[in-house]
């Protein structure tokens, strides 16, 4: 049977010296012989269960665990599924640590100094994150917009538990509706008034202030088959709901522009901001390529574009 001494065993295990020491010191680790000299042999066995170490060590085991488990000789299956579970999480969190340090090395300035205002606010969106009931949303949304969503998640929790059952049962009842009406063609007026009961109880719940997140929760994630079992629907519902929407916004953008030269000019560019807000709260940008838009559609009239060129 072949044996090695301490300092072979180093080489051809590459475990330094001093570790298979501090194995030897600890008892995870002792050489079946010691010489009177007091030179530590390993053997053949010594060097399979030091191979098991390093095996367990390789998958995150600490050493005080490593001990447990090659003396008790447990089955091992229970134990890697749960370690496999740790190790996925700390990946995850390394990943995102990562993300948060690539935030921000792209939000340094052009001297590339760097504001830990800046740092530590990114550290806190981070760990509020951690905490977030929907994880996926972290995928879409940026750094201002993860610190918004918080906000909102933490008004939602504020509210009561009617206010919580009336509108699960509500959302859930529509979902109903739009898998009974499935093959039904969304721009329909079964697919338009679903798409208008869609968009008021759903802004209901997000306000003026949140609609640019409601926006991006459909376009960047239900649309994408983010999150779609938090609300009860699959991609081909969504997809269909997409276009009951699109139908409905066209039908009330039309109808006021219809109005232009017959209603009030007040009354109309009334009803004009009120359906932007309800489109897109407070996101400047998109009411005025909304405004681009309607300027293009020849299917409106001259006065109605005439009316937009001057809001």
């Amino acid at each position: 049977m072949t044996h090695w001494y301490v300092k072979d065993l180093s080489k051809l295990t590459k475990v330094s010296v001093q570790t298979l020491h501090y194995y030897d010191k600890i008892n995870l680790l002792k050489p079946s012989l010691r010489l009177d000299n007091g030179y530590r042999l390993y053997s053949e066995a010594d060097l399979l269960k030091l191979q098991q170490i390093l095996a367990l060590k390789f998958f995150g085991f600490d050493l005080h665990k490593i001990k447990t488990l090659l003396a008790c000789n447990v089955e091992m299956i229970e134990h890697f599924s749960v370690q496999s579970q740790l190790l996925q999480k700390k990946a995850q969190a390394l990943i995102e640590a990562s993300n948060t340090l690539q935030t921000i090395i792209s939000d340094c300035s052009i001297d590339k100094s760097i504001s830990w205002k800046t740092i530590i606010k990114l550290i806190e969106v981070y760990q509020m994150t951690q905490q977030l009931e929907h994880t996926w949303v972290k995928e879409i949304f940026t750094t201002e917009e993860l610190r918004q969503y918080v906000a909102f998640e933490t008004e939602l929790k504020t509210q009561s538990l009617n206010q919580k059952t009336v509108f699960e049962t509500d959302w859930k009842n529509l979902v109903e509706e739009m898998n009974q009406n499935f093959q039904t063609d969304p721009k329909s007026p079964i697919g338009i008034n679903i798409g208008e009961r869609c968009m008021k109880l759903v802004n209901k719940l997000y306000g003026t202030k949140n609609a640019n997140l409601r926006t991006k929760i459909f376009e960047k994630g239900f649309a994408e088959g983010k999150g779609l079992e938090t609300v009860g629907m699959t991609i081909e519902i969504v997809k269909w709901l997409d276009q009951a929407l699109d139908a409905y916004w066209k039908q009330r953008i039309y109808n006021i522009l219809a109005q232009v030269g017959k209603t009030h000019e007040t009354e109309v560019l009334k009803l004009w901001n009120a359906v932007l807000d309800d489109m897109y709260g407070e996101d400047s940008e998109r009411k005025i390529d909304l405004v681009q838009i309607a300027l293009n559609d020849e299917t409106i009239s001259q006065a109605a574009r005439s009316w937009l060129k001057k809001i």
